[in-house]
């Protein structure tokens, strides 16, 4: 029977593999851990979002409203960085892909009119207007 050295067992190499192999095929904008770094704000007038999203165009986010839930999601699709040495030649093409998506409930009084959102500079800043909510109205049930 041979023996080695702790070093050399296979969860070591396994764990060293597993963990290489994680950072190097994750892309920076897409780190599951991370998703669409958040800051959200209020103050007496409403709530206001700074969502950033960095490499993103305008073009590339969506806004969706719907049953009180405000979803944003941002979808990229063949980027392409292209490096060149001294001589022009090409030394590296890197694609990317893919798309993130959050949601926050905002409220089933909000409306699409309630929401104003702009992007400048790889930040989407979203204003939610408050509102007040409806008070249950007291319906008379008969009787029979």
């Amino acid at each position: 029977m041979m023996f080695m050295p702790a070093i050399f067992r296979n969860d070591f190499v396994d764990d060293f593999a597993k963990d290489w192999a994680d950072d190097f095929f994750q892309a920076p904008f897409m780190n599951k851990n991370e998703g669409m770094r958040t800051d959200i704000r209020e103050d007496e007038k409403g709530y206001h979002f700074e969502v950033d999203l960095p490499g993103f165009r305008k073009e590339d986010i969506s806004l969706n409203l719907k049953d009180g839930v405000l979803n944003i999601r941002a979808i990229r699709s063949e980027q392409q960085k292209e490096e060149k040495n001294k001589e022009g030649k090409v030394v590296r093409i890197e694609r990317y892909s893919g798309n993130l998506e959050r949601s926050f409930y905002v409220g089933d009084e909000v409306s699409e009119d309630d929401v104003k959102a702009k992007f400048e500079n790889g930040v989407l800043q979203i204003d939610i207007a408050k509102k007040e909510p409806k008070a249950p109205e007291a319906k008379k049930i008969a009787i029979g």
